[in-house]
């Protein structure tokens, strides 16, 4: 199952584990069709469409399929309490993990102190 949003979806664990070891950057919103997760959705959309950031990948994954354990488990997400948890992987690896809703500055620095070209 995936969510009803714009932007490409990662549904199972193990495509989730195919695509941060094949891309090295990799944003995944792990969320709920929500107040908190939607404008996350649309500020990653935005930057996909923006053409500045065309060498990171956006993804959404469902927050309550047994798949988003692979996110959810995770030591970095371990503390968190709101939705979504946004996890930024670099060469496979957890650069950056936030959770609640973010607004689209602080998205965008993390975007380019973690994924600087």
């Amino acid at each position: 199952m995936v969510l009803p949003t714009n932007l490409k979806h990662v549904a199972t664990a193990n495509e989730l584990t195919e695509l941060i070891n094949e891309k090295e950057n990799v944003m995944v919103c792990c969320g709920r069709m929500g107040p908190m997760c939607l404008p996350v959705y649309d500020i990653m959309k935005t930057f996909e469409d923006s053409g500045d950031y065309d060498h990171i990948e956006f993804r959404d994954m469902l927050f309550d399929s047994p798949e988003a354990a692979a996110i959810r488990n995770l030591p970095e997400c371990r503390s968190f309490m709101g939705l979504p948890f946004t996890v930024y992987f670099k060469n496979g690896k957890v650069a950056k993990a936030t959770s609640s809703i973010q607004n689209m500055d602080m998205v965008k620095t993390i975007l380019d102190s973690e994924f600087a070209k």
